[in-house]
Order: structure tokens, then C-alpha cells, then sequence
């Protein structure tokens, strides 16, 4: 295979992520509304608020230390770096082989730290309670997407993203007891992963209910879009990690143009229907009490154990 190729389909797919992630979300908002009953942004409101972050200037606290003025950037760096490694539209990636799941985990968990800490940093305490309640949720959460991930390793015999894909693309190891056990845990973690309804509400700043919104009040200007930027991506890159993970086919194989293009057309159908599922839940589900976060992703706890010891007694 030419290096320059699967440098080339890199490229290519980091821009496609960049560009399509605020789209993704645009979508999910736009039928919230609908569902609702109420007008519309639009698909490309997203972008608008972007290009209008990147031309206000930055407004920075006295107190604020090297680590608020460096989080945005990696935040925005790790969510670049993910996406340049999980196969989003092909799996020949000149990173893909370096792919490993539970280093994804890490990254994004990393993110998040960097995130809480720059919540604390000014001193606020808006910026405390949401790094407080964002470490309590991730402490929840995390074990469950690794249990989940544990699972599908398992059954695809590697840790490597990309093997998995391989391994998964047939069909047949998807429809096992203990990947559906593991595809609904995914399922409930990225919604808190993704501070989506019913663990957090992205569009409010009521004190009693924000939690990622509460780090990053003080954010503002070009710091603001990257993190703003950064936590649609965070959204697209779980969504696209669970496709990789359970719904692999049409992922392209190769580098032929035809085969990516189709790779692409696919991808953006499984979007939007993953959109709307996203918004059945939220609209189906009342925004849930700090303290009652515990079952919720106590269930997805569950659910990814039942589908580890389902794959040792079943398979």
C-alpha cells in the first residue's frame, strides 16, 4: 500500500470529521426542535456560532493560569488525533494500526481532566461544582465503556481498533448475546459522554442542572469555539467510535474513490439516523436528578458485565 495514499485518505478524513461533527449536531438540535414543536436554527447554526467565537476577542480572568489558557487547545489537538486514528470512512489510515481502544478511552478521559482542572482553575464557583459533578460522572462511566469495550475485544480477539473493524465487518460476530449486551451499555455511556438529556441538558445554564457548560463559562472568544468545537467533535468521534465498534459495514477497505465515496454517503445515513435515536431519547426522557445519575450508568454497568459473561458462557 503507497504510504502517500493513506496519508492522503487521513487527511481526507480528519477534514471530513472537522466539517461534519457541528452538522451532526446542528442535526440532532434542529429535530429536537421539530419534535417540539418549535422553529428551527438550522443544520448550519453550529458553524455560525463558531465563525462568531473566532472574531470576539478573548476575555481572560487575572487568576488564570497556564492551564486555562492551554486546555482549549489540547481539547480541540485530542479530538484531531482521535480522529485521525478511528476508522471513520476507511480503514486504511496511515495512524490506524496505532489505533488501540483502551488508548482512545484514555485520550478522551484526559481531555475531560484537563477540562475539570481548567474549571477550577479561576476559582469560580460555577467552574467547581461542574468539575465536581463532571469527575462523578466520568468515575461512573468510564468503567462502563471499558467493560463495554472489553467485550468487543474479546470477540474480535484484539484491542486494535482496526482489527476490530476487520473482524466485525462480516456481520456475524454483531448479532452475538454479549455485543448486543455491549452495543446498549456503549449506547447509555455515550450519552453521558456526550452531556446529552437525560445526564446533562447542553442547552442551559440553570445552576441546578449544567454540568459541562458550568467548566467553561468563563471561556470566551477563540477558547470558547475550540471548546464549543471540541465537545461536538467528542460527540461525533463516541457516535463514530460505536459504529466502528458495532455497525462497521460500508467502511471503506481500500483507497479506491468510489469505495470512500460510498464509505461517506454510508456514513452520513447512519448519522442521521443515529441523530434521530438521539433525540427520540431525549425527548422521550426528563432531564434526571444529579444523585439518580448512579442508576443510569449503573444499568450501562450492567449491561456491558452481562455481555462479558455472556461472551465466556455462550461463546
Amino acid at each position: 500500500m503507497n504510504p502517500l495514499h493513506l496519508i492522503f485518505t487521513e487527511i481526507l478524513q480528519v477534514l471530513i470529521v472537522l466539517t461534519v461533527a457541528p452538522a451532526f449536531t446542528g442535526w440532532v438540535d434542529m429535530l429536537k426542535c421539530w419534535t417540539q414543536g418549535r422553529a428551527s436554527a438550522g443544520v448550519m447554526q453550529p458553524y455560525r456560532n463558531i465563525a462568531k467565537l473566532f472574531v470576539k476577542d478573548v476575555v481572560l480572568a487575572q487568576n488564570a493560569s497556564w492551564i486555562f489558557r492551554f486546555t482549549p487547545y489540547f481539547v480541540f489537538s485530542t479530538a484531531v488525533v482521535a480522529a485521525s486514528v478511528i476508522p471513520v470512512i476507511s480503514m486504511n489510515l496511515f495512524l490506524a494500526p496505532s489505533a488501540d481502544i483502551i488508548v482512545l478511552i484514555a485520550l478522551f478521559a484526559t481531555a475531560r481532566f484537563f477540562t475539570a482542572l481548567a474549571g477550577m482553575d479561576i476559582g469560580t464557583a460555577f467552574g467547581g461544582m461542574g468539575s465536581s459533578r463532571e469527575m462523578m460522572i466520568a468515575s461512573l462511566a468510564e468503567p462502563a465503556i471499558l467493560m463495554s469495550i472489553f467485550t468487543v475485544s474479546l470477540a474480535g480477539r484484539s484491542t486494535s481498533l482496526l482489527h476490530i473493524v476487520q473482524t466485525f465487518s462480516g456481520g456475524v460476530l454483531v448479532f452475538r448475546p454479549s455485543i448486543v449486551f455491549a452495543a446498549i451499555a456503549f449506547v447509555l455511556v455515550v450519552i453521558a459522554e456526550a452531556g446529552r438529556i437525560p445526564v446533562d441538558n447542553p442547552a442551559t445554564h440553570l445552576e441546578l442542572t449544567m454540568v459541562h457548560e458550568a467548566m467553561i463559562l468563563e471561556y470566551s472568544g477563540r477558547h470558547l469555539a475550540l471548546m464549543e468545537w471540541g465537545a461536538m467533535l467528542r460527540f461525533f468521534l463516541f457516535v463514530t467510535l460505536g459504529i466502528a465498534c458495532f455497525l462497521p459495514w460500508g467502511i471503506a477497505a481500500t483507497d479506491n474513490v468510489v469505495e470512500i465515496a460510498a464509505a461517506v454517503f454510508l456514513m452520513l445515513i447512519k448519522l442521521a439516523v443515529i441523530g434521530g435515536v438521539v433525540v427520540l431519547i431525549e425527548t422521550g426522557l426528563a432531564k434526571m436528578r444529579l444523585f439518580r445519575l448512579t442508576e443510569f450508568l449503573g444499568a450501562a454497568f450492567l449491561m456491558a458485565t452481562l455481555g462479558v459473561i455472556a461472551f465466556f458462557i455462550l461463546e
